[in-house]
């Protein structure tokens, strides 16, 4: 009987566990699984399964990089100083810039009108000044422009007529030049310029191309030359030296433009020295002391400078020329 009870208890029991257990099982299960945190260590791995070293060798490569930008900023700064002191910072004062310049050749109509009213004359007159005698030829009213061929001496239109641009060795003309707006060679060689267009005649002092570029525009003329005198001053050096007869294109305050030559052999610093005594504002260096040239008086008379033995030129087509003429 007891057995009996026991088996009965068992069965009874056992549908109450199985109940339990599906109760249990119908629950939802959550597995929560543990993330690693994030580590800054990079394993780079080798082609044989092998770490490869997490840090490269970079401090060369950062010194490569040092070294290219320093090598850059020394370079920049080499450069900024051979632009400033070769085109702002020239070692005497500006008397005007080339802008300023440009913008004489376009005046208002009243200003224009009235220098083609001008009459078309050459002043002479004869000074001496720290002792150096000069004969002085103001231009007034006369249309400049450059030419590679001599004026011939029949040629009463022509007024006044002189060497300019120096040339090299190999015939090449020093200097920028311009010719009846065509641009014959492009060089910055030299301070002083001379720009024409119609007839108003400009001299300036400084490396930029402003005044040439407009007078290729223009239809103008233009060439350079050693300066003399800018702003009143004296250049802290000259290039030519010895005693020979100087000739200089300068400009007084009152912006009146003179061929100036000397009498006798003159050493540079001496002229230069004269111009500026006299009252000259700028001055640039005029080539060929001797070398012949002419101007003609109002009645028409042609009065022979320099050597006449020397015309024509044995350099024809060589030799820029600046003409000066009525019309």
């Amino acid at each position: 009987m007891e057995t009996n009870n026991n088996n009965q208890q068992n069965n009874i029991q056992q549908p109450d566990m199985e109940k339990q257990e599906m109760q249990i099982s119908d629950e939802p299960v959550i597995i929560i699984e543990r993330v690693a945190e994030p580590t800054d260590r990079v394993v780079t791995i080798g082609v044989d399964g092998v770490d490869a070293p997490s840090h490269p060798n970079r401090k060369w490569a950062w010194l490569s990089v040092a070294i290219v930008v320093a090598a850059l900023i020394i370079a920049g700064a080499m450069w900024y100083r051979w632009y400033y002191h070769r085109y702002v910072d020239v070692g005497v004062p500006i008397s005007r810039t080339p802008q300023e310049i440009v913008a004489l050749f376009n005046p208002s109509d009243s200003v224009a009108d009235a220098k083609k009213k001008t009459k078309a004359e050459v002043i002479v007159t004869h000074d001496s000044i720290l002792g150096v005698s000069m004969d002085l030829y103001e231009l007034r009213g006369l249309r400049g422009e450059v030419v590679m061929q001599e004026p011939d001496t029949l040629d009463t239109d022509v007024m006044f007529y002189s060497r300019c641009a120096d040339y090299e060795k190999d015939d090449k003309p020093i200097g920028s030049l311009v010719s009846k707006g065509q641009l014959i060679r492009e060089d910055d060689n030299r301070l002083g310029y001379c720009g024409m267009v119609g007839h108003k005649t400009y001299i300036g002092i400084s490396r930029y191309e402003d005044v040439r570029d407009y007078c290729v525009e223009a239809g103008g003329s233009f060439f350079r030359q050693f300066i003399l005198v800018s702003g009143g001053e004296l250049p802290p050096r000259f290039h030519l030296h010895g005693k020979v007869e100087r000739r200089a294109l300068a400009r007084t305050a009152d912006d009146r433009l003179f061929y100036v030559q000397t009498l006798y052999p003159e050493v540079m610093t001496g002229f230069a020295d004269a111009l500026r005594e006299y009252g000259f504002i700028d001055a640039i260096y005029i080539t060929g002391g001797t070398d012949y040239c002419y101007y003609r008086s109002t009645d028409g008379q042609r009065h022979d400078l320099g050597d006449i033995a020397c015309y024509p030129h044995k350099k024809a087509g060589i030799v820029p020329w600046m003409v000066f003429r009525k019309k």
